[in-house]
């Protein structure tokens, strides 16, 4: 190789990244996912707790099926056949726990309430369902 050629090759320009264009592309990465993640968490605790909604509303239905055969709501799970799924406390897949907490012939209140701190600050959600059908988050998660 001859001295003109080595110093081309030398100088030749390789293409490729600086390390002022690998920071800033992780700088517009991360305020990205700044942005996404609190919309991700919110998304996935509202599916958590469409479970919840869908559980009272199932209980809702037993109880209107056992008023009009009884003329008085249920007052515990068992006269409704009502199974509780295997929690995910104790390996299962469930993560409210659905409980009556009154019924009498004017009406009921079930409970369903959050075995997983979904958003790790120490509250449990729960949400209540009454004998009109009306499901409400009593504590935010």
């Amino acid at each position: 190789m001859n001295r003109s050629n080595y110093h081309k090759s030398i100088t030749k320009k390789t293409s490729g990244f600086t390390l002022i264009e690998l920071l800033i592309a992780l700088v517009i990465v991360g305020i990205l996912l700044t942005l996404a993640v609190p919309r991700y968490l919110s998304v996935t605790r509202k599916a958590k707790e469409t479970e919840a909604k869908m559980m009272l509303s199932h209980l809702h239905q037993l109880q209107e099926s056992y008023y009009f055969e009884h003329d008085i709501y249920a007052v515990n799970l068992e006269s409704l056949e009502f199974e509780q799924e295997k929690l995910v406390s104790e390996g299962g897949k469930a993560r409210y726990l659905i409980e009556l907490v009154e019924a009498n012939s004017d009406g009921y209140v079930a409970k369903a309430t959050s075995v997983v701190d979904f958003d790790k600050d120490g509250v449990f959600s729960v949400w209540e369902i009454d004998q009109e059908g009306n499901a409400k988050r009593v504590v935010p998660d």
